[in-house]
């Protein structure tokens, strides 16, 4: 089973250079998350999923701390997904940085981590 948050949008300060820190940035955040359900998911109980909503509440966290790369910021979204669904088999985080600065106009740079257990 994958459960997925899709294209959530963050504002957030992440960037190699200290105008990036400074200025903040848009950012688009991808997850997917597989896994074996724990339980009977006719049951109908949140308890034998993930929670997508929480894989929004790790994200939101993670945006809030200033890195100078996204791939750290990605590799703590997993990390701490990893942390409280300890049962996931793969995760997948992807992290787009709208219009960065690289001296040309640019839609957006992104990074793409997976995890398999």
């Amino acid at each position: 089973m994958i459960v997925a948050l899709h294209g959530a949008e963050f504002f957030a300060h992440h960037g190699f250079y200290p105008e990036e820190q400074k200025l903040g940035n848009c950012f688009i955040v991808d997850i997917e998350v597989g896994f074996t359900p724990t339980g009977d998911v006719n049951k109908d109980e949140l308890n034998n999923t993930v929670n997508y909503e929480q894989l929004y509440n790790i994200a939101c966290e993670e945006m809030k701390q200033t890195k100078k790369l996204i791939e750290t910021v990605a590799q703590a979204i997993i990390d701490e997904i990893k942390k409280q669904y300890a049962f996931v088999e793969t995760i997948q985080v992807s992290i787009k940085k709208l219009n960065p600065l690289v001296g040309a106009k640019t839609k957006y740079s992104s990074v793409t981590i997976n995890y398999i257990k």
